[in-house]
């Protein structure tokens, strides 16, 4: 299946890019992120970060399906 990735904050600058396509046949959103962390060699602890398909809060374990746009978002701060 195709997956839209986007990337903000510091995810964003260790993979170089904001947003990405891949294929994947990660069967939970956990599955997917250890892919793409093993890739662009994330070291943030999925219970650091939230997940977001199609615009909505998911869960890690939940099922990506063809044509999804996932988001990980690491916390942030701000002044």
């Amino acid at each position: 299946m195709n997956i839209r990735l986007l990337y903000f904050a510091s995810l964003a600058d260790r993979a170089g890019v904001a947003t990405e396509t891949r294929q994947t046949s990660a069967a939970t959103l956990r599955a997917l992120y250890a892919e793409v962390s093993e890739v662009h060699a994330f070291s943030m602890a999925v219970d650091r970060l939230r997940v977001a398909v199609n615009g909505a809060f998911v869960g890690w374990e939940h099922a990506p399906a063809d044509n999804d746009e996932v988001v990980f978002l690491p916390p942030v701060s701000g002044g």
